[in-house]
């Protein structure tokens, strides 16, 4: 696979399909843990966690796309 088509992928998966999964289930974990009137300092230590993990896979995702193809 060239790394164009790697490349390709790797940005439709994540624009497409991975942040918006990501942004519902944090909304979703958020309304689930944090019921109305949660201290202004929780709120923020949870999206700064939650802003920090959506990274995670697209820096998994990152060597892949990256990687010379291998030569058969």
């Amino acid at each position: 696979m060239t790394p164009h088509t790697k490349k390709l992928i790797a940005t439709t998966l994540v624009i497409l399909v991975w942040l918006p999964a990501y942004a519902i289930f944090i909304t979703g974990l958020y309304w689930r843990l944090f019921p109305p009137g949660t201290p202004w300092f929780a709120d923020l230590l949870f999206y700064a966690v939650a802003g920090t993990l959506w990274i995670v896979p697209i820096g998994l995702a990152l060597p892949w796309m990256y990687r010379e193809p291998s030569q058969k």
